[in-house]
C-alpha cells in the first residue's frame, strides 16, 4: 500500500510543476526513508532536504525530480552521476536508464549508498569511490551526466564525456548563488539554459 505522506508529495510536485509521468513513478518506486538517518525518517516524505552526515545532504524531492526531468532520461541511455550522496538521485535515475554510473569521493557515503543500492537490487547502477571530476574515462561517452553539488563549470575533461546532442544538468556557481544549468551539447559547443536557484554543498576535488 502506497504511503499516504508519499501521496501527498507526489501532489505536491505536481503542483511545482514536475509534469513527466516516468519520473513521478520513479519517485514513487524509491523508499526514501532508506537514504536518511534514523532520526530523521518521519520527514523523508516533507519536501526538504535533510542532513545524511559527512557534512552532506540528500537534496529536497523537488530538486532531484526538477533536475531527473531536465535530464530527459531514456531507457537505452547510459548516464554519469557525479556524486552519489546518499544514492536517491542515483536510484531515481536507475528506473529510467538502462546504467547508471556514479562516482562518490566520500568513502563512508560510498559504501552506504553501494550497500542500499544492494538491498534495493537496483542491479544496472556501477558505483565507485573516486574524485567525480576525473569523470569516468573507461566508460566514455554517456548519454546525460548529472552533478549533484555545485560547480564552477564544466571542465573539458567532463565535456569530452558527453555524445553529441547529450545533456549535462549541473548546478553553477554563479557570483553569490548557485543555479541549474542544463548544457545540451550541439556541433562541438555546450548550449545552455538556465533553472531555478538551488543550494548545494561544493563540488570538492580528492577524496575523503
Amino acid at each position: 500500500m502506497l504511503d499516504v505522506r508519499k501521496i501527498r508529495l507526489i501532489l505536491e510536485l505536481r503542483e511545482y510543476g514536475i509534469v513527466n509521468a516516468n519520473v513521478l513513478s520513479a519517485l514513487e518506486s524509491i523508499p526514501r526513508e532508506k537514504f536518511i538517518p534514523e532520526n530523521y525518517r518521519n520527514q523523508a516524505y516533507e519536501n526538504i532536504a535533510l542532513p545524511i552526515g559527512d557534512n552532506q545532504t540528500i537534496s529536497q524531492p523537488y530538486i532531484v525530480a526538477k533536475m531527473t526531468e531536465l535530464l530527459e532520461v531514456k531507457t537505452n541511455h547510459k548516464v554519469l552521476e557525479i556524486g552519489t550522496g546518499s544514492g536517491y538521485q542515483c536510484a531515481i535515475l536507475s528506473k529510467l536508464a538502462r546504467r547508471i554510473y556514479t562516482i562518490e569521493r566520500i568513502k563512508n557515503l560510498h559504501e552506504k549508498s553501494s550497500r542500499i543500492f544492494e538491498e534495493l537490487q537496483l542491479t544496472n547502477i556501477v558505483a565507485k569511490y573516486e574524485d567525480g571530476n576525473k569523470g569516468w574515462m573507461e566508460q566514455i561517452p554517456f548519454d546525460r551526466i548529472i552533478f549533484t553539488a555545485a560547480t564552477e563549470n564544466i571542465t573539458k575533461k567532463i565535456f569530452s564525456h558527453i555524445k553529441e546532442d547529450g545533456i549535462i544538468v549541473c548546478p553553477i556557481i554563479r557570483d553569490n548563488r548557485q543555479v541549474i544549468i542544463k548544457y545540451k551539447r550541439k556541433n562541438n559547443k555546450l548550449i545552455s539554459k538556465e533553472f531555478d536557484d538551488v543550494l548545494f554543498v561544493p563540488n570538492l576535488q580528492g577524496t575523503n
